[in-house]
């Protein structure tokens, strides 16, 4: 990656910082956008020399002809691109306004939708490079709580894997990572049924992977042509792979879960 010209979304903290800081360490430039300026700001001075702050709203549609014209513009190409913005959800779907999956299938879906289509088009004249989309497990597996974003996530997974199979005889390489739990403020972030910032994060997130260790996992599934990467603990790469193996059960497993309280479980972790 040495001398390659990367564009990380989501790059202000979490799973974002985590990969630019790592894709710098392999020598990359960096052009880092997210909406937390000051964010964004400490994550360059952390990298160092060889980066760019172009900070934007990811559902500003109309701003993103300039914006890659600003991008593309600044090393004269752009190789790699990271798909990583987005919110996460806490509520049940019968509870849930239909405002909330709006907001979460335009922010998660279609914003890196719109950015990868200004942008394919250059990357595939100029000979290819390398796409990145971060999904997540559940984007493999509806799970409770997440509906919106289990369907924006789902979602992000087909958009690119078809972006994939048209391109990539054209030189472009495209990674769906799909994470498990992260130890970010995906959680803290995530929206209640009435669009409400939930401003709790739970144990599975405090307890997940680190973003540094998803982040090497990541760079190191980039470097060896991956198409796909799971990148969990033991529980959550079952729920993955059962969904593809053995769909029965893992719809059996979910509706258990909450048939036994989750969701009340999860309710009295956002009240406590």
């Amino acid at each position: 990656m040495q001398d390659q010209v990367w564009w990380v979304t989501g790059a202000s903290s979490g799973i974002g910082a985590a990969l630019a800081k790592g894709l710098a360490a392999r020598g990359a430039r960096l052009i880092l956008s997210g909406r937390n300026i000051a964010a964004l700001e400490a994550v360059a001075r952390e990298i160092g020399p060889g980066t760019m702050i172009l900070p934007f709203e990811a559902t500003d549609y109309a701003a993103l002809p300039t914006l890659v014209d600003e991008a593309w513009d600044w090393c004269g190409r752009i190789d790699g691109l990271v798909n990583n913005a987005g919110i996460s959800q806490r509520s049940l779907a019968v509870d849930t306004d239909f405002a909330v999956y709006q907001k979460i299938v335009d922010v998660d879906l279609l914003a890196p939708i719109a950015l990868t289509q200004q942008l394919l088009p250059r990357m595939i004249a100029a000979g290819g490079g390398q796409i990145v989309a971060i999904s997540s497990v559940a984007g493999i597996a509806g799970v409770p709580l997440r509906s919106a974003y289990c369907a924006a996530k789902h979602g992000l997974i087909g958009y690119h894997d078809s972006v994939r199979a048209e391109n990539e005889h054209l030189g472009l390489k495209v990674l769906v990572v799909a994470p498990g739990s992260v130890a970010t403020n995906v959680s803290r972030n995530a929206l209640n049924a009435d669009g409400s910032v939930r401003g709790e994060s739970d144990a599975a997130i405090e307890n997940g992977l680190s973003p540094d260790f998803a982040a090497e996992k990541i760079l190191d599934a980039v470097a060896a042509g991956t198409r796909e990467l799971v990148v969990a603990g033991g529980a959550e790469t079952a729920v993955a792979e059962l969904r593809r193996s053995n769909p029965d059960a893992l719809f059996d497993r979910m509706s258990a879960m909450v048939q036994a309280g989750y969701a009340q479980q999860m309710k009295a972790t956002s009240a406590s």
